[in-house]
């Protein structure tokens, strides 16, 4: 026995077995199912409630209604357009946007408490 057998274990003759591949193809089968299944209920189904939802805000956006856009800017809707929005954030001053960066509808009186 040399000194280098104590620090590496020597290898052990194989049997001549043969070796089933990792994985059968049953539960191939079973699991592409439950990964599409999971990417449904985990990133699909999410984003479309949220775009249903948004979509429902922009069908009831109404004027003199207080939002909130998408880049943090705060006002009260004075003009609806077809694909913009008039926003008045401070007196005199109106900022034309589109209708899909409104991100929030703010309840009545959030600005004038601010």
């Amino acid at each position: 026995m040399s000194p280098i057998d104590f620090l590496i274990a020597p290898a052990a003759a194989q049997t001549a077995q043969t070796a089933q591949p990792p994985g059968s193809g049953l539960s191939l089968i079973v699991m592409v199912p439950v990964f599409i299944l999971l990417m449904y209920f985990m990133v699909i189904r999410p984003q479309s409630k949220r775009s249903k939802d948004h979509k429902a805000l922009m069908d009831k956006l109404s004027k003199g209604d207080e939002v909130l856009t998408n880049s943090g800017i705060a006002g009260v809707v004075t003009e609806i357009g077809e694909n913009f929005v008039s926003v008045e954030v401070a007196d005199n001053v109106r900022m034309r946007i589109q209708r899909g960066a409104i991100a929030n509808v703010l309840p009545k009186g959030t600005l004038k408490n601010a």
